[in-house]
């Protein structure tokens, strides 16, 4: 591959549509049907809207806010951005009016480019409170009622107008560099205010190669992506566009939560990334099929499981491996299937993975690799290589990443991924950044080979009354393991012992209600006795694998499930610890006094 010859993103894109010139690249279902959009049409599009940006006043270093769903436009405004010499923003199609202002007055962006008439609303209620946007550009339609501020071009005019000008977009793409900033992506805020990370063209670079590197082994050529998680997140934006970019592969884009298994059936994916929240989902999708099986059918998936183990941890017998070709023809074959029968990896990231989730995909055929990041270092730090991987890990550093561990135990990081800094904040740059080391605020330890193991947050530790250090997404994901659980969240700093937050998972509440003669509203079960005694079998059995101090002493139900539309998870599904205790201030109390 050519990566050292790359200068910046665009050069990159425009280098493989000369290669792969009629080759699919951007696949959408639309009308029914899956249309897609080769490289050589796409990069047509990319041009004729840079040149048209240029010409409604977007100068070299202007930042360009891009509020999108997965979609092919989201692909060629990114690029037309860059290519007209400015810098792409991405917000989350999640966002609320005040989100939008915050990014929009701290990032001081020119222009936004986006999608649908819903977000069109709030962007534009957005832009009433700030003074730098100067016009709004709207992919679909705008609704006829819609007041905005500032002008609003449609998508398809600008296209069309820029198909008939003669900026010499060439040009600008030539003058860009590695150092130059290609995108300023705002952290999801778990533990705050969102902070603007600069991610230049070589941080991103520098990792498409790493990955790259990484997945040599699995014979990387003809790939074809699924792209499932949000393109304004650093995860996506890298691992999931950019990287597939890099070795001239199709995307195909997800139409929905509900309707992903649909879309990998179409797709037939040969790679894809997700956040453990979605393995998770997919863990307990596959095992309540398999409890409405047969009993035979139901034992024959538990052999596929056990030999799966077994054949990790290298320990089949001759009689075993014989019967673990069978079961792999007769239970694994269809797991697969229902994952599009192509899959050469689903690559995790964005929150720790379960291993106990991990294995149970492994051992049934999929391979699944950790990796860890995060968005100031462009945003993969470390991944599980496909000929060695190690559950319980994220896997060594991406080629050119260094890692060390800082005496209290912090993971720093150094190399050609690391941020330009963040956005208007020297002072946050100084204390993140240090010596070229990245900071990451993260706690682990590298095992004798260099296989990086995460901890926990630094900041997300919990000392308790006795000084005791206690990690508590390690007692999080152990909780939630237990089927009746399906989010918890662990309290206790500066406490005697710890609580929990707990949502039950509500297609398992209402089985156990129908087994046991309850009413199926989640509400009248959480305060009903015996399902309460049965969460409090589940919260004992993890109590019973964890030492006293680890121990949860009191716990509370939950009805409403943390999520991204009430605030409580990012849009990557990560907790939001800070707002919880916040809106649970006075139950995470209650479980003390």
């Amino acid at each position: 591959m050519d990566f050292e010859r790359w200068h910046s993103l665009p050069a990159m894109l425009f280098d493989m549509a000369g290669r792969r010139a009629t080759q699919p690249f951007l696949v959408a279902k639309r009308d029914g049907s899956w249309q897609p959009l080769d490289y050589r049409s796409t990069v047509v599009r990319i041009v004729a809207m840079a040149r048209a940006l240029a010409a409604e006043g977007v100068r070299s270093g202007d930042r360009v806010l891009l509020v999108a769903e997965n979609r092919p436009e989201w692909v060629i405004a990114d690029f037309a951005i860059m290519a007209a010499g400015a810098v792409t923003v991405p917000a989350y199609v999640t966002n609320t009016v005040a989100d939008h202002v915050h990014i929009l007055a701290n990032s001081g962006a020119r222009a936004a480019i986006v999608s649908t008439p819903a977000l069109l609303q709030r962007v534009a209620a957005a832009a009433a409170q700030v003074s730098d946007l100067r016009f709004l550009v709207a992919i679909q339609p705008p609704d006829a009622q819609l007041q905005s501020p500032v002008p609003v071009v449609a998508w398809q005019d600008l296209l069309d107008r820029g198909e008939r000008l003669g900026d010499d977009v060439a040009g600008r793409v030539a003058r860009l560099g590695r150092d130059d900033v290609a995108c300023i992506i705002y952290t999801s805020g778990t533990g705050g205010v969102p902070k603007g990370v600069m991610q230049t063209h070589g941080n991103i670079l520098a990792n498409a190669e790493g990955a790259w590197r990484a997945l040599l082994t699995l014979g990387v050529a003809n790939e074809v992506f699924l792209s499932f998680l949000p393109m304004s997140h650093s995860y996506e934006h890298t691992a999931g566009t950019m990287f597939p970019i890099s070795i001239g592969a199709q995307i195909w884009f997800a139409q929905a939560a509900d309707t992903l298994a649909a879309d990998m059936a179409d797709a037939h994916p040969t790679l894809m990334t997700a956040v453990p929240r979605l393995y998770e989902t997919l863990y307990e999708r596959i095992r309540r099929g398999v409890a409405r099986e047969s009993p035979k059918k139901q034992r024959l998936f538990q052999l596929a499981l056990d030999l799966g183990r077994k054949k990790v941890a290298d320990r089949l017998t001759w009689w075993e491996w014989l019967l673990d070709a069978v079961v792999d023809r007769l239970v694994r074959d269809k797991v697969r299937g229902r994952f599009g029968g192509r899959l050469k990896a689903l690559v995790s990231g964005g929150a720790p993975l379960n291993p106990d989730i991990g294995m149970f995909f492994t051992a049934l055929g999929l391979r699944l690799l950790q990796g860890y990041g995060q968005t100031e270092a462009g945003p993969v730090i470390a991944v599980n290589t496909p000929t060695a991987p190690r559950l319980h890990t994220v896997g060594p550093a991406l080629h050119g990443v260094e890692i060390r561990i800082a005496e209290d135990g912090e993971i720093l990081v150094r190399g050609a991924n690391v941020m330009k800094g963040y956005w208007q904040d020297p002072e946050a740059t100084a204390r993140t950044v240090v010596d070229g080391w990245l900071h990451t605020g993260d706690v682990g330890h590298l095992e004798a080979d260099g296989y990086l193991v995460i901890t926990d947050r630094k900041k997300d530790f919990i000392k308790n009354a006795g000084g005791d250090m206690i990690a508590p997404q390690r007692i999080e994901g152990l909780l939630t393991l237990e089927p009746l659980i399906a989010q918890a969240i662990v309290h206790g700093d500066r406490r005697p012992y710890l609580v929990a937050l707990l949502v039950p998972d509500e297609d398992r509440a209402k089985e156990w209600a129908g087994e046991h003669g309850k009413p199926k509203d989640l509400q009248l079960l959480i305060d009903d006795e015996a399902f309460r005694r049965a969460v409090a079998e589940a919260v004992g059995r993890v109590n019973a694998g964890l030492p006293a101090i680890e121990r949860i002493r009191r716990w509370q139900l939950l009805s409403e499930p943390f999520s991204v539309p009430n605030g409580l998870l990012t849009p990557t599904f990560k907790i939001r610890r800070h707002r919880i205790r916040e809106v649970y201030g006075a139950t995470l109390q209650g479980l003390y006094d």
